[in-house]
């Protein structure tokens, strides 16, 4: 596996949960693997669930962790080309990625979007400079449109809690206060549509997300009408993905509150367990008295982040060894 951003690059999926519950029984038995090798993980925004579990999962594994944090303690980088560089970014990616790469066997990255070009973001172009020039393995720990280890510790989560062989999984908009990217549901939606899951995406009109990540699963516009009879409700917040407005991309179309999950809405389902990425704005995405319900599994969702990880990196480091 020469990269990890998308469901495919895994291979078979019912393997990989597979190793996920083996590694849960026993997160040290593959030490030997990683001794002698490095993993540099990357920053170039805030990260609490994501730098822990990822930095966990590789000591498990017997690695050494490089941590940089691009924003502070480290020269400001510049990631486009053709620029005169006369402003305050000191130095290239494309020079401080090859050396990135001297240090380490295996380079974690994490950039968000920008949410103000949809063609720079969608191409991925900070990610693929990784991929192109490092010379290394590299995961992405959520890139401008995917985070695939949170898809995968989602998944995990969905197999250990769920009732029924193909539960019904619900992607629920909800409101926030600042505009985010579409990572988060991207990669869900896709890994929700790789799994044997029946996925129902809701939110309002123009929040639809690329066909890239939803194209197979079901768009239910009434949130009342999607919630009917779930298993499992994903709520998160994205901006306007612009994929039939692009210049709607980045912006916020939608303040309805009425979409926030309290319990009235959890009432419309199956009895169906909450989830959510975190961090989460209490009182926008979720009320308190469902985020700290009996079926509210935020937290096991959470540390299956480390479970996610370590079998990524796991694959990463068989193929060098």
């Amino acid at each position: 596996m020469k990269s990890f951003i998308n469901v495919s690059d895994l291979g078979d999926l019912k393997q990989a949960l597979q190793e996920a519950q083996e590694i849960k029984k026993d997160r040290y038995k593959l030490t030997p693997l990683g001794r002698n090798r490095t993993l540099l993980m990357i920053f170039f925004n805030n990260s609490l669930r994501t730098r822990l579990s990822t930095q966990k999962a590789a000591m498990n594994l017997g690695m050494n962790v490089i941590v940089l944090d691009v924003n502070q303690g480290a020269w400001k980088l510049e990631t486009e080309r053709g620029v005169i560089m006369d402003g305050d970014k000191s130095e290239h990616l494309l020079e401080a990625i090859p050396v990135m790469g001297c240090y380490c066997d295996i380079i974690a990255v994490r950039s968000f979007a920008g949410l103000k070009d949809r063609d720079y973001d969608y191409a991925e172009t900070v990610v693929n400079q990784f991929i192109r020039y490092s010379g290394r393995p590299v995961v992405a720990m959520e890139t401008a449109t995917v985070h695939p280890l949170q898809a995968f510790a989602d998944l995990i989560t969905i197999e250990e809690y769920k009732r029924v062989e193909r539960p019904k999984v619900v992607l629920t908009w909800a409101p926030h206060c600042r505009a985010l990217p579409q990572a988060v549901p991207n990669s869900f939606a896709q890994w929700m549509l790789a799994a044997n899951v029946d996925l129902v995406v809701t939110h309002p009109e123009g929040y639809e997300l690329d066909p890239a990540f939803v194209e197979n699963a079901t768009i239910e516009y009434d949130q009342h009408k999607a919630l009917e009879g779930a298993d499992f409700v994903y709520a998160k917040n994205w901006s306007c993905p612009g994929v039939t407005r692009p210049e709607d991309y980045g912006k916020i179309l939608c303040d309805d509150r009425s979409w926030t999950i309290d319990e009235e809405h959890m009432s419309w389902t199956n009895e169906a367990r909450f989830m959510h990425c975190l961090p989460v704005r209490r009182g926008l995405i979720v009320t308190d008295e469902v985020i700290e319900g009996p079926n509210s599994i935020v937290i096991p969702e959470a540390a299956n982040r480390e479970i996610s990880a370590t079998v990524v990196l796991k694959h990463m480091l068989r193929e060098l060894n």
